[in-house]
């Protein structure tokens, strides 16, 4: 199977990319007038006597050339005062060289290859590092650092070749001894985000321009795994603070970071690529958590751009007139796990119900109404998607008949504790969950905790009833396939399936295998899928290129720009 690409592909963003020029110069004009009065005279009298009789006649046609005069001036000012208006009028408005995005998370440092979060992804990924691929706002692996790449028949071998004459953003040459070090380094320092590609055994250079990856089986995520961390390529010579600071191949380099405000980028100027090069020379990203301070960032004219804004909060900046207002689709899903290991959540009757219990509907509109409905755990941007709404429809008798199989009811209550981080995602979720559930015979109890806490006490120790935590990631089902994972979900079939899907070497195969798992996992409800998160994008009149879709993962800023409005 082979693959072969332009250097680049386009990214997609929200408004076609537009050329600005200079606006018209205007200059002020005026006009000097000057009389000079006769003062000669003759001795002689009769010459005098004909002189004066001469500038009688002459002063008789006086007023008549100066009101023609007068006139003329008028209608010279009248002119001047008419262009410089039609110049200020249709004068093209200016390009500015900076722009401030407004995001939600930030990142506790930039080190990403050791520090986790999707905000160094979000961030750093295509701005700063490149990857041997890239992937582009509809999730699609494009060209990158390799501008084309074939794949063996068996699966197991790939070759990319590399764009030629790219470099780091300190000078260095990057050539494939970076790419094959990088790789190499990942898989035996164990990098963040090595485990995507185990599969992966070794990256080779054969030469300047050419890389060699050997696998021990096939892998069908393997190339859109390289699009993000796994497939970085770093300066194998360079030295530098990765927390603070970095050393890339990307359009932009790291002028500050400041983890509790912002990171300030600026355009490289010596970037390898021209597709790719950087529109705005700087871009501020600042770190607004709180949903007021961020709408009023925007509002005030500290961000051109908020991603996300809270959808409740988007009714005024519509009817403004001043900004255009979008809901993203992604990769999130908000799951509301079941401990499939519980002493009560393993009863798969308990869970069911819970499933039929919860109106999402309701849940979706008390958020904005932006939010699509979820049925699994794969979502429409990702391979094998499949909408399994209708496997587990709003039916609360059902669910009270499920719940009285099991041996509770209203009159007596089944008790659950919900274990999330509520200052990320608010106390309505669990209150609206509480509530639906205490109609069927459900007493659920809400444990508010911060997230440290629930990275150790459900991610790392599995010790909970039921959670609920936004999972961004794309690509990330291999999760249902892994018993020691949080959600404790264990089933060989949705294994073997899931195993097939990576073996295959066809695309359509992989996505048929995955629907087929993905169906099961479902049906065996050892989660609820509450909605797929819909990130709303707020942005000026006059931005133009910031991504349309994914941009909670993927947000490349090179194409950005922002023309501010003539006053």
């Amino acid at each position: 199977m082979a693959k072969s690409n332009g250097a680049y592909g386009t990214s997609d963003a929200t408004e076609p990319d537009t050329t600005t020029q200079p606006p018209h110069a205007t200059e002020d004009t005026r006009a000097n007038t000057g009389a000079n009065a006769d003062t000669n005279a003759s001795t002689d009298a009769s010459l005098n006597a004909h002189a004066k009789q001469r500038k009688k006649r002459h002063d008789g046609h006086r007023p008549i050339i100066w009101v023609v005069a007068a006139l003329v001036i008028v209608a010279l000012v009248a002119c001047i005062a008419i262009v410089n208006s039609h110049s200020r009028k249709t004068a093209t408005p200016t390009q500015s060289d900076s722009i401030a995005i407004g995001i939600k998370l930030a990142p506790v440092s930039l080190d990403i290859r050791n520090q986790s979060g999707s905000a160094l992804e979000q961030l750093l990924i295509g701005n700063v590092y490149e990857a041997l691929v890239s992937r582009n706002s509809n999730n699609e692996v494009e060209p990158g650092l390799a501008k084309s790449w074939t794949i063996s028949n068996d699966g197991l071998t790939y070759t990319f070749k590399l764009n030629e004459h790219m470099n780091f953003s300190n000078g260095d040459t990057l050539d494939a001894t970076d790419v094959a070090w990088s790789i190499n380094q990942l898989k035996s320092k164990h990098y963040y985000n090595s485990d995507q590609v185990e599969n992966l055994k070794q990256a080779n250079a054969p030469d300047a321009t050419t890389v060699k990856l050997t696998l021990s089986q096939p892998d069908a995520n393997m190339l859109w795994y390289l699009s993000g961390r796994p497939g970085l390529v770093f300066d194998k010579d360079a030295h530098y603070d990765a927390k603070t600071t970095a050393v890339g191949s990307g359009p932009y380099l790291v002028k500050s970071f400041d983890s509790s405000s912002k990171l300030v980028l600026q355009a490289n100027p010596k970037y390898w690529g021209s597709a790719h090069k950087a529109r705005t020379n700087t871009v501020t990203v600042r770190f607004l958590p709180d949903d007021n301070a961020a709408l009023n960032a925007l509002t005030s004219g500290d961000v051109q751009v908020l991603s996300p804004v809270n959808a409740n909060m988007t009714g005024k900046l519509k009817s403004s007139g001043k900004y255009t207002v979008k809901a993203n689709d992604g990769s999130d899903k908000f799951v509301l796990a079941f401990n499939c290991t519980g002493a009560k959540t393993s009863d798969k009757r308990i869970r069911q119900a819970i499933r039929y219990a919860i109106n999402h509907k309701e849940i979706i509109a008390s958020r904005g109404g932006v939010d699509a409905a979820l049925g699994g755990p794969i979502p429409s941007v990702d391979p094998g998607y499949e909408d399994l709404t209708g496997l587990y429809p709003y039916d609360p008798a059902k669910a009270k008949s499920l719940m009285q199989q099991a041996g509770y009811s209203t009159s007596h209550p089944l008790k659950l504790t919900l274990t999330y981080a509520t200052s990320i995602y608010g106390s309505e979720l669990g209150e609206q969950l509480r509530s639906q559930l205490s109609r069927i015979g459900i007493d659920l109890s809400i444990n508010s905790v911060e997230f440290s806490t629930w990275l150790q006490d459900v991610h790392t120790n599995g010790d909970y009833d039921l959670s609920l935590v936004d999972h961004a990631e794309s690509h990330d089902f291999y999760k249902w396939t892994q018993p020691d994972y949080y959600y404790h979900y264990d089933n060989p079939q949705v294994q073997a399936l899931y195993a097939k899907a990576l073996a295959a070497t066809d695309d359509e195969d992989s996505a048929s295998y995955l629907r087929q798992a993905a169906r099961i996992v479902s049906e065996d409800a050892p989660a609820d899928w509450l909605f797929a998160y819909r990130v709303s994008v707020a942005q000026a009149k006059g931005v133009t290129g910031f991504p349309s879709r994914l941009t909670q993962s993927v947000l490349p800023l090179w194409k950005v720009t922002y023309t501010p409005a003539q006053a």
